[in-house]
């Protein structure tokens, strides 16, 4: 039996999108490129100019004194970084970001913004149910946030910014989180339980159970860490070891020539396409399956989430 579309179906296939969500959307748009922009502004004027190779963590933009005079000087100040700065903006972006996707959502007739958001949605469900099995519905808004967060804090990098991943403080902020929630789990099946596994197989192990327990988070962290600063060096000492190669294979050449530094134009965007874009996903990508895998491990049999 054929049926004819109701007036609403038809009303909403053929509306020509308002003026407020052109407005809405192009809002959404300089909203979500303005964080990055200051960021970079941001660097370029706090910066201080440097010469030679400069390998450093995040630099301190100003430190902040709280009001405890009885508490020791390294808790009363609070320096404010790159890394926290930086991951600030990355969370403006993302969130900006998400209301540029989901902006004037329609049954029919959907937009290319749309149909990417659907296909995030739908591909981050499939990701966390072929991960963690059935009973965990609530999680897929927390692994995305994971991977989006943890990418486009590496990708900074590309916009010559210090990524916050490249500091110790943050992923390991984020392998606490993880580590609390695989806690949480396991305590879902009891405060007897959950400490009867330190002693399994036998008693004599629960030493090194509890060692076990509290090196998950700093496997987590450091193992996040260690890849996506270990490539920024390895891509700093490249681009300085190319400059100096240039200088001995064509400085012989006349005037400003020989000072153009050949080597460097072409193998560092190779290096920054692995490092930063391939390496940098992947470390995000591997975070999330660590912390699916861990949580799932940790719930009890048919909990849901």
């Amino acid at each position: 039996m054929k049926t004819e579309p109701t007036k609403t179906d038809a009303r909403e296939t053929d509306a020509p999108i308002s003026r407020r969500d052109r407005f809405l959307t192009r809002l959404w748009l300089v909203l979500m490129l303005l964080p990055l922009v200051g960021g970079m502004l941001l660097n370029l004027v706090l910066t201080p100019p440097s010469e030679g190779i400069t390998v450093t963590g995040a630099q301190i933009y100003f430190t902040l004194s709280l009001p405890f005079e009885n508490l020791p000087a390294p808790i009363r100040d609070l320096p404010i970084t790159e890394s926290q700065v930086n991951s600030a903006l990355v969370l403006l972006f993302l969130f900006f970001f998400c209301l540029f996707l989901t902006q004037g959502l329609r049954t029919r007739g959907k937009s290319a913004r749309q149909v990417l958001a659907e296909f995030i949605v739908e591909k981050v469900e499939g990701f966390v149910s072929g991960t963690m099995g059935a009973g965990y519905d609530g999680f897929p808004p927390f692994v995305c946030a994971i991977l989006m967060l943890s990418a486009f804090s590496s990708l900074l990098s590309l916009l010559g910014l210090y990524p916050p991943t490249s500091d110790i403080n943050v992923v390991g902020g984020w392998a606490i989180l993880v580590f609390f929630m695989i806690t949480r789990y396991k305590l879902k099946a009891g405060f007897g339980s959950y400490v009867k596994g330190f002693l399994e197989p036998i008693p004599v192990l629960a030493p090194f159970n509890v060692l076990s327990e509290f090196s998950t988070p700093i496997s987590m962290a450091f193992r996040h860490f260690g890849n996506v600063m270990s490539g920024g060096v390895i891509a700093t000492l490249v681009y300085a070891g190319l400059a100096g190669l240039s200088t001995i294979v064509f400085g012989w050449l006349p005037g400003f020539l020989g000072e153009i530094p050949f080597f460097q134009i072409g193998l560092p965007a190779v290096l920054s396409v692995y490092f930063d874009l391939f390496s940098g996903c992947l470390q995000a990508f591997i975070f999330a399956m660590l912390t699916m895998l861990y949580i799932s491990l940790a719930a009890p049999e048919k909990e849901s989430a």
